[in-house]
């Protein structure tokens, strides 16, 4: 089984404004509104690829009632706690003229670390040996900065594999407890190095050191349009980007994370995971908002992934 942790979800509503202008009235032309968060959207991407995961995380008040809805209405399990205060919206402005993605994201309700060690023990009575963990996003406000790296250590315990999706002090916090696999793209490495790093080779060198300090025995590294590199110890391929046409780049990441999580469950080859996650992450570039690809979509870009040995 997959399970997502989403501590810090929200609903996602999504707007076209074209030649977006600052200090000026702008007029919406389409809005949608998505369950959101990092975990949440591993979670709908799973569930287009033909899997299952349990979702889980913190909600409150009417907004997460929200979210929750529309994932049991998609079929995918749920296993959130409910706290006081109001879950999130955030807001993504999409300029389909000026070709930009802007965010505006609300932070969240207040937790304390006895309701996140409440969640962590309830997941663990579910966690079996070779389930995987996927650990994504920002922490709530009250949250300490080691969550992730507290959530690691216990999951990976209880037999888990845990895929850690996180930037900032959360990674370098989490990657003390040794997570199986980390997902940064090339600015979050950059930043976690303290030096800018332009090249895959670069970014390859620095990820092996990675491995090798924290123990870690898998590292993507996306690249936006440039495409992604895949790390092991053994091997590391880097796979081109898929030209196609964006809607929004939001959740692209989270949509690699969840074919990285299916791959893993599978025992697909390091070949056919990125076949696979560098279809699926555009495939989902495809879309508006944080909506999930659907799979016809995935399975016909498949063929055209380019990817070569570095």
């Amino acid at each position: 089984m997959i399970y997502t942790v989403t501590l810090n979800p929200a609903l996602d509503k999504t707007v076209e404004i074209p030649s977006l202008t600052v200090d000026s009235v702008n007029r919406i032309t389409t809005m949608r509104t998505d369950p959101g968060g990092k975990g949440v959207n591993v979670s709908k991407v799973i569930q287009k690829l033909g899997g299952e995961s349990t979702a889980t995380g913190i909600l409150g008040g009417g907004a997460g009632k929200a979210i929750c809805s529309a994932l049991e209405a998609m079929k995918i399990r749920t296993g959130f706690w409910f706290v006081e205060g109001e879950t999130r919206t955030n807001l993504k402005v999409i300029d389909p003229v000026n070709h930009t993605n802007t965010d505006l994201n609300e932070p969240g309700v207040n937790v304390s670390e006895e309701i996140l060690n409440g969640l962590l023990q309830e997941l663990l009575l579910t966690v079996n040996e070779g389930d995987i963990v996927v650990l994504s996003g920002s922490l709530p406000k009250g949250a300490p900065k080691d969550t992730y790296a507290t959530w690691v250590k216990a999951c990976k315990k209880a037999g888990a594999k845990v895929i850690l999706d996180a930037d900032g002090e959360l990674l370098a916090e989490g990657l003390k407890a040794s997570p199986y696999l980390i997902k940064p793209n090339n600015h979050e490495l950059s930043a976690l190095m303290g030096e800018k790093l332009g090249t895959p080779e670069e970014l390859k060198e620095a990820a092996l050191d990675l491995m090798k300090k924290y123990d870690i025995a898998k590292i993507v590294i996306s690249m936006g349009g440039e495409g992604a590199l895949y790390i092991t110890e053994e091997e590391t391929l880097y796979a081109e980007g898929l030209k196609v046409p964006v809607k929004s780049t939001v959740g692209a990441g989270d949509s690699v994370v969840a074919a990285l999580a299916i791959s893993e469950e599978s025992g697909k080859s390091i070949e056919d995971t990125v076949r696979l996650s560098t279809a699926t992450g555009a495939a989902n570039v495809m879309c508006s908002g944080t909506q999930a690809a659907e799979y016809d979509v995935i399975k016909n870009l498949i063929p055209k992934v380019v990817f070569r040995k570095l």
